[in-house]
């Protein structure tokens, strides 16, 4: 995966439209669907919830559906981009202490994808409007920045693979 740049308030708006069409065709949808149900299959002890939560996981599943088919749409570009830039940075987390050690061994490699974590951390939190830790970040920046120093290499998060990954 690349870093792009992307336009923080298109995603933003974006984002808050997907999520508001998706909450509200699930509670539409679920509620819909199990009253269906309930009128199609009443229950003589009243209880309903087998059908309510058939509601919500019929909703669910149609949701997914829409959003898989649409998900290439140019509407969704930076919401779909996110969420890929998430993912990714998820990798790299679950293997970040290996890919720390093997950075400090001077593993080229490993300094790429502590770029890409940082470079992606980086965006993603501007982007969320998530800069309580970003302090963190530049401490943790200026420690690849003193490796690569040291092994004279440079970091670059275009250089990352999710393939490097395997090693660590």
């Amino acid at each position: 995966m690349k870093l792009q740049q992307i336009d923080k308030a298109r995603y933003r708006k974006h984002l808050n439209r997907v999520l508001a069409a998706c909450i509200g065709a699930l509670v539409l949808g679920s509620l819909g669907i199990a009253r269906l149900l309930i009128i199609a299959f009443p229950s003589a002890s009243g209880s309903h919830f087998h059908w309510n939560l058939l509601g919500v996981i019929i909703t669910c599943a149609a949701i997914a559906l829409v959003l898989k088919r649409v998900q290439h749409h140019p509407y969704l570009r930076e919401v779909l981009y996110v969420w890929h830039l998430k993912q990714a940075l998820n990798q790299i987390t679950r293997r970040l202490r290996k890919i720390k050690a093997a950075a400090e061994q001077g593993n080229v490699e490993a300094m790429h994808a502590l770029q890409f974590n940082y470079s992606g951390s980086r965006q993603l939190w501007q982007l969320d409007d998530n800069t309580i830790t970003m302090d963190e970040l530049a401490l943790e920046q200026a420690k690849l920045d003193t490796l690569a120093e040291r092994y004279q290499v440079e970091p670059s998060a275009e250089r990352y693979h999710s393939s490097t990954l395997k090693q660590f």
